[in-house]
């Protein structure tokens, strides 16, 4: 049966794209509820005169994609206990809220917000309202897939309002262990020889544990005998970044993903001069291998070439 589901997490343009990858998710449209005025401007809204919020409203197929399954991606894309809006954006309008359309909608939304309160993953109570839906004022074209149409602003936008590095390092809490969280998000290191991956030398690739995007080859892996995964080069070089480290008493390159912003490891220049002289010495936690016969069936079959 086709549904409605109504959802204010701060700024609209954040909003969509967490719900539009979802099969199921039939339309994910940006507007205005909870307020007097009828038909209200993006300028009346953000004035605070019409009691508005920015919301969504998803049309979806409950036979693909439960209501369930959208209040955890909801939940995972906005901070739930931040009362007076969400992140740099602050006022009434950007308040999070969960609008219902009917009791089951309430029901679910109810218990799942007593389930995210008693997990202890955050020390304030949740801040998130749920009401009753009241009409829903599509917004101007222009705020429509903005993330579609200004890709650049919009992840600008996205990380400069701190929502990305929130949302990052909550996916992690809730689903890296206590060392994958640690070594990615708190910059820690790992014990040498006490890893998963420094002496596994089988085809495939190596992607970031938090963002899946791709970072190293086994072609490129080598012994170096110091108790960590080593590699010669990187798939992609666009995908690192490089940052001085002042850490123990020493100047290093850290090395970091540039989408998850993951901490992965460490830059040297004592590698073997025949593969280029370079050695990237990553911690395992930071990693996820993806082995040749896989990477077909998890979605990196381009990557099948550096094999042949």
């Amino acid at each position: 049966m086709i549904k409605k589901a109504i959802y204010a997490g701060g700024c609209f343009w954040c909003m969509v794209k967490p719900f539009d990858r979802y099969e199921g998710v039939i339309d994910v449209v940006s507007g205005y509820t909870g307020g007097h005025l009828e038909n209200p401007t993006y300028e009346q809204v953000c004035s605070g005169i019409t009691d508005h919020r920015e919301a969504i409203c998803i049309t979806y197929d409950d036979e693909i994609i439960g209501y369930n399954e959208l209040l955890d991606i909801y939940w995972n894309a906005i901070d739930p206990i931040d009362e007076g809006g969400q992140f740099n954006d602050r006022g009434e309008h950007y308040k999070t809220a969960i609008y219902y359309f009917d009791e089951e909608q309430r029901k679910l939304a109810e218990e799942s917000k007593k389930k995210l309160e008693e997990s202890k993953i955050y020390n304030k109570p949740i801040a998130t309202s749920i009401l009753p839906a009241k009409e829903f004022y599509k917004a101007e074209e222009y705020h429509q897939d903005y993330y579609k149409k200004n890709p650049e602003h919009y992840d600008r936008y996205y990380k400069g309002s701190g929502r990305f590095d929130f949302v990052k390092r909550n996916w992690a809490r809730k689903n890296l262990t206590n060392i994958q969280y640690e070594v990615t998000q708190n910059n820690m290191t790992e014990p040498p020889f006490k890893n998963e991956y420094y002496n596994n030398f089988k085809d495939g690739i190596y992607v970031d544990i938090v963002s899946n995007e791709v970072l190293f080859s086994s072609k490129d892996k080598f012994d170096s005998g110091c108790g960590w995964p080593s590699f010669a080069k990187s798939i992609n070089k666009e995908a690192l970044v490089g940052v001085r480290d002042y850490s123990h008493g020493m100047e290093r390159i850290e090395v970091r993903s540039k989408e998850g912003n993951s901490h992965l490891g460490h830059v040297f220049d004592d590698g073997p001069k025949e593969l280029g002289g370079i050695r990237f010495c990553i911690n395992s936690a930071a990693l996820k291998f993806i082995p040749k016969e896989k990477m077909e069936e998890m979605g990196y079959g381009e990557y099948l070439k550096i094999f042949k």
